[in-house]
């Protein structure tokens, strides 16, 4: 796990220094143990394991459960060699300590990093036991060392506890903002094509008249339930356009955003771009086209056929700005909102989550009786120019 890696990287290091420390610290002492010559061979016992796990202490696969006990069982071992290979009247002194002095709170560590709190708190029992047995009794110096390493097991191991519980919810949190996206990706798509369609369906129906009208009807109610579906909430069907979304090109290759915006100009729709190429990467392009056909949309039908429509294109050093404007009736604030709450997904999605999606904003600005505009703005890729490429 990526939190745990720092941690035993550590322990190993750790590992290696407590070595070095209990080596040098007998090379100074060695000569007033009653038997000098198996306190070497320890030591070099010591050296041999430690050098021979260094690797397997990096990370917890690595570092199995019948390992961490073996390293255990050489901080026991050393803690008694001392009891048999060092002078009894020494070993009754306040200052004295083990043969493998500090080394021996690895093993402790390295349990509350594999298993949390509680093996370490195990380990750091099994080697306060060997430590009141080496003495022969109960002493404040051995009490003192207890409690460190409880206290040093048990904290890492509480952390690496809550670092599992963090990084098990970040996952979910992970999983489930991409099952959002992905949902909301699903509502534009059929924001754009299939629930217009129906809208269609439903107002020529009515229009018509006769069988017409029931096919209208029908296909209302599929609208309703289908916005239900991908909105969340219930609602009533509404009148739209028969806009379909922007086409699919290799998203890899740059596209000219002015000749995919082309296609919408028209008599009541003026299209305002620069006079070179506005090159974007093909899937930023493709959806930047498709919200700008959601907000022409809007314009149909909630302006009226007769509304007109401005689309300006424009191009900043690290962005792409497009507006579109009408002269309909606007609408006044907190209308998007309220169309919102009622699964009305024509700006909330196919239009501001198209461009939340390609790391832009879009801007809804309307004032009653003075239509409304739309700005929408996305990021070109770092390092990229004017060509559209990196």
């Amino acid at each position: 796990m990526s939190v745990e890696l720092p941690l035993w990287r550590a322990i190993a290091v750790f590992r290696l220094l407590t070595l070095a420390y209990a080596a040098l610290r007998y090379l100074a002492v060695h000569r007033e143990y009653a038997h000098p010559l198996g306190g070497w061979l320890f030591m070099a016992v010591l050296a041999a394991w430690t050098l021979a796990t260094a690797r397997s202490f990096l990370s917890a696969e690595r570092c199995a459960w019948p390992l961490l006990a073996s390293d255990l069982g050489m901080a026991v071992t050393g803690i008694m060699l001392t009891r048999f290979l060092d002078d009894p009247a020494r070993i009754a002194l306040p200052q004295e300590v083990t043969l493998p002095t500090i080394w021996a709170a690895g093993p402790v560590l390295g349990f509350a990093a594999k298993g949390g709190w509680r093996t370490a708190a195990l380990a750091a029992a099994v080697v306060g036991t060997a430590d009141i047995a080496e003495r022969g009794a109960v002493t404040t110096d051995n009490v003192h060392n207890i409690v460190l390493l409880l206290v040093a097991g048990c904290a890492i191991g509480w952390v690496v506890d809550l670092a599992r519980a963090s990084e098990t919810a970040l996952a979910c949190a992970l999983q489930l903002e991409a099952a959002t996206r992905e949902r909301e990706r699903l509502a534009r798509d059929i924001h754009d094509g299939v629930l217009q369609v129906l809208a269609m369906v439903q107002r020529r129906g009515a229009e018509l008249g006769g069988e017409a009208a029931e096919l209208g009807r029908r296909a209302g109610e599929q609208e309703a339930a289908l916005r239900a579906l991908v909105g969340g909430v219930p609602q009533q069907g509404g009148p739209a356009g028969p806009r379909g979304a922007a086409p699919a090109p290799d998203p890899a290759a740059p596209q000219d955003l002015r000749a995919l915006l082309g296609r919408y100009a028209g008599v009541r729709v003026t299209v305002s771009a620069p006079g070179t190429p506005v090159l974007l990467p093909g899937r930023t392009a493709a959806e930047l086209a498709a919200a700008v056909g959601a907000a022409l949309d809007n314009v149909r039908v909630h302006a009226g056929e007769g509304a007109r429509a401005w689309i300006l294109v424009e191009e900043e050093p690290d962005e792409v700005v497009v507006g579109v404007r009408d002269d309909g009736p606007g609408f006044p604030p907190g209308r998007l909102g309220d169309a919102e709450r009622e699964g009305r997904l024509g700006v909330a999605q196919s239009i501001r989550g198209r461009l939340r999606d390609l790391g832009g904003s879009a801007d809804v600005v309307s004032v009653p009786g003075q239509g409304a505009e739309v700005e929408m703005r996305v990021p070109r890729p770092r390092g990229a120019g004017k060509d559209g490429t990196a």
